[in-house]
């Protein structure tokens, strides 16, 4: 597997701490995370062994034809390689015996300030003026997943400048599925921090802290990894008729997709494929409240900017889901679609209104008071995988999709429109999102060449149907008791 951008999220300017701290590990911390890494591996063989014994074990007649087959296959293999002499590779020669005084009159100089051919004398400074972060820089959060490994990367990204680079990364620890910037610290004396939620395969939320470099443990985390073997071995009990073990807190299965509200600052919700959403109380770090609406995987899901009690949800069940969070049980609505819901977004402009996007290629706008969508749109030959209205610019939608292609739409006055479209050759692309305070600056992560950033306005095309739209500014300067940014509209 070629290294690929899974999820992506936008960091918005002057959030970041200035100078991010460093860890500094004492040799008890580092000896207590080495042993916890050592006890978790050996549960995994553990339970790896129990798998194996229960799918039952080879017999002997068998055993001892591969042993005899691989012992051939050996003696063929070394009869092959016997030509070249691998027996005295480490042995020296005449031509690399003497190579120490080849190098004898070979120059050092003691520093690059002595040396006449080095032009960069201090690389500390450039360092150092990497390592800070700039009021006119943004973040670009970023899920990379490698054959070997994963991690999340936090770039800065600065227009002016015109400037991309990875700051530092943090190891994660399965494969990155969905990322959630929220500002919330469970510890009062913090204030607002600067944090980043991290759903994967694993069924544990993990949550880190965005100004600390050379992390190696998230701050803390929701729910527990074991809840998916707990789950497991659940049902291998139920299965031999045993008695039903304690329920699981948390999800037991991937965590597909998570959002903050920003209203209720203390809540995110998550989405799994366990079939459930779980509304997470992140001063308890415990759940509040598990909602059960779908019959398979929630994809999706996200809460309404301006009503903190209102989340919608989407799933491979080809549904989605409106919930009043104080009653869930008694007040939803639901509607069906052709296919598997892919990405759903609220239109901040038309508080009533939110977009679906479906496996099927397909954008519906829908009315939450009606059952009837407001527009259906073929957008892409295959699923449509990101779906980003612009933070400041009404009526433009971007579209990305496993197709490869990239599509902007005019969308203003439910009529949608295509404005632009471009194969992005990332191969199939997996996610996207806008900028927050550039709102013609999009993120794209794909299957292959990294994380891309865009700003759509080079495009002629988007000057014309865009540059004279009315603008959403967010003014960030000032925040109300609930932590909401407040908002006015201007041309």
């Amino acid at each position: 597997m070629s290294s690929q951008i899974t999820c992506v999220a936008w960091v918005r300017r002057g959030v970041a701490k200035g100078t991010p701290d460093k860890v500094e590990l004492s040799q008890e911390e580092l000896q207590r995370i080495i042993s916890d890494a050592k006890e978790e591996l050996g549960e995994r063989v553990a339970e790896e062994e129990e798998d194996e014994d229960d799918e039952g074990i080879v017999d002997g007649g068998s055993g001892n034809a591969i042993v005899e087959t691989e012992k051939e296959a050996g003696g063929d293999e070394e009869d092959e390689l016997a030509e070249y002499g691998l027996d005295h590779y480490d042995d020296e020669d005449d031509a690399t015996a003497n190579l120490g005084d080849s190098l004898a009159g070979l120059t050092v100089f003691g520093s690059n300030q002595d040396d006449p051919y080095v032009t960069l004398k201090d690389t500390d400074q450039y360092e150092r003026e990497d390592f800070q972060i700039k009021e006119s820089d943004n973040l670009i959060l970023a899920g990379r997943a490698e054959k070997d490994c994963c991690n999340l990367e936090v770039y800065v990204y600065n227009n002016q400048e015109d400037s991309l680079y990875v700051h530092h990364d943090i190891l994660l620890p399965a494969y990155p599925l969905s990322l959630e910037w929220l500002d919330f610290d469970p510890n009062p004396a913090e204030g607002h921090g600067n944090l980043v939620a991290v759903g994967s395969m694993m069924p544990q939320i993990d949550v880190w802290d965005l100004d600390v470099v050379d992390c190696l443990e998230p701050v803390f985390s929701l729910g527990s990894k074991k809840a998916g073997r707990k789950k497991k071995k659940q049902l291998q009990k139920k299965k031999k008729g045993a008695a039903a073990a304690e329920p699981v807190e948390g999800h037991t299965d991937a965590v597909l997709d998570l959002s903050w509200n920003r209203l209720a600052r203390n809540v995110l919700a998550s989405g799994s494929a366990d079939e459930s959403v779980i509304l997470w109380d992140l001063t308890r770090g415990t759940p509040a409240s598990c909602l059960n609406r779908h019959s398979d995987k929630v994809q999706t899901l996200t809460f309404h900017p301006f009503e903190a009690q209102t989340l919608i949800s989407g799933s491979y069940d080809k549904t989605a889901v409106l919930v009043d969070c104080r009653s869930p049980e008694d007040s939803f609505r639901t509607w069906r679609f052709s296919g598997q819901v892919e990405r759903l977004a609220w239109n901040h402009f038309s508080p009533f209104n939110f977009l679906a996007s479906t496996d099927d290629g397909f954008v519906y706008c829908l009315d939450a008071r009606s059952d009837k969508p407001v527009f259906s749109l073929r957008a892409h030959d295959e699923e449509v995988s990101g779906l980003d209205l612009s933070s400041q610019i009404k009526g433009c939608l971007v579209t990305s999709s496993a197709d490869k292609h990239v599509k902007i739409w005019d969308i203003l006055g439910d009529k949608p429109k295509l404005v632009h479209s471009r194969d992005m050759k990332m191969g199939v692309l997996f996610c996207s999102s806008c900028c927050p305070d550039l709102p013609f600056v999009y993120a794209f992560g794909g299957q292959r060449d990294g994380l891309r950033v865009w700003d759509i306005s080079d495009v002629a095309a988007v000057n014309e149907a865009f540059g004279g739209r009315e603008r959403l500014v967010v003014n960030t300067g000032s925040q109300g008791p609930s932590g909401a940014a407040e908002m006015d509209t201007s041309s």
